[in-house]
Formats: structure tokens, C-alpha cells, sequence
């Protein structure tokens, strides 16, 4: 674990800074932040500005897959450096991958990573329902 910094981040790993607290929350599904903190931040920085808007839920699809590849070879009980082996790719590659900054995610590997894991990749097109958060 890394230390807690003044701004309320600390490192973890490969020097990324998270919330402090938030690998516990993560483990446990619960946010570390309160709903009107949420909703406050995105009003301030996304509000209804479609340019980002869109930047936001490119952040939230690329957090989405980084914790789904994550959750799945941590099920499997494997190390990054396994689950790469067994890919055919670096661990530095499956680290990438389970990092939510990252946004180079490729259906290939992401495909191979699901058959290294006995599951398969699942691509769903939904109706877009804009849902701004409301004031607290």
C-alpha cells in the first residue's frame, strides 16, 4: 500500500493515485464518496457540456472493463504474469488492461483474456438514455 498524500490520494500500484480508501471500497462494491459528492462533482465538471459528457463515459466504459478483468482473474486466483502466459501477451500488457486511465482496450486481447478464463465476450448495443444526476 502506498502513502496517504495532502491532496487524498495515495499510490498504488505502478505509482497510480487512488482515493485513500479506495481499494477497501473497491474490495466491498461501496463507494468511497457520498452520493451528493458525486453528484456535485459531475454537475461541476460535466454538467451539460457534450464534449464532456462523452469523455466522462469513455472514463466510465474504460473503468468498467479495467474492473471486470481485473474481477475475473482475481476469481481465477491468478497473478497478472499467469493470466499473461496464458494469453500469449506481457503482464505488462494484462496491468494495462486492468487500469482505468488505460483506453487502448482491443477486442482481440480482450477476447483472448476471456478464452484464457473459460468465458466469452459479450457486446450489447442499448438505446442511449442521457441520465444527468439530480441535485441532493
Amino acid at each position: 500500500m502506498g502513502n496517504a498524500r495532502e491532496d487524498g490520494t495515495r499510490t498504488a500500484g505502478h505509482n497510480r493515485r487512488v482515493p485513500v480508501g479506495w481499494e477497501d471500497s473497491h474490495k466491498n462494491a461501496s463507494v468511497p464518496f457520498s452520493p451528493a459528492a458525486l453528484q456535485y462533482a459531475y454537475r461541476r465538471y460535466v454538467g451539460d457540456d457534450p464534449k464532456q459528457i462523452e469523455a466522462y463515459e469513455q472514463e466510465v466504459l474504460s473503468a468498467e472493463i479495467a474492473r471486470r478483468v481485473y474481477d475475473l482473474r482475481t476469481k481465477a486466483g491468478l497473478s497478472q504474469r499467469e493470466l499473461a502466459k496464458r494469453v500469449g501477451t506481457s503482464a505488462s500488457a494484462v496491468c494495462r488492461l486492468e487500469d482505468a486511465d488505460y483506453d487502448g482496450h482491443s477486442l482481440y486481447l480482450l477476447k483472448r483474456i476471456a478464452q484464457a478464463l473459460d468465458q466469452r465476450v459479450e457486446i450489447r448495443f442499448v438505446p442511449i438514455r442521457r441520465k444527468h444526476l439530480q441535485p441532493a
